[in-house]
């Protein structure tokens, strides 16, 4: 049961992961916003700027361990298939 529940915070395919960035990008222009309130000015630009960074930042890394487990996954299914021959 519990793997089956733990198979719901796995990010299983592109889209998901593209819904995952939007969702990590709304936030972080939200609280961008909020630092540019909090610090006017220069200071409240650069953490704005800083917030939409991240989010480059993590979406990138998202997609890449998403191809690395589709590279992983085809590696050992070719694995699998020689070792039957």
């Amino acid at each position: 049961m519990l793997r089956k529940v733990g198979r719901l915070f796995v990010i299983k395919n592109r889209f998901e992961a593209f819904l995952i960035i939007y969702a990590l990008a709304l936030g972080a222009m939200e609280r961008g916003t909020a630092y540019l309130h909090q610090y006017p000015g220069f200071p409240g630009k650069m953490l704005f700027w800083a917030c939409s960074g991240a989010v480059f930042l993590a979406g990138a890394k998202i997609l890449d361990a998403l191809r690395f487990e589709r590279e992983r996954r085809e590696a050992e299914s070719l694995r699998l298939k020689s070792n039957k021959a």
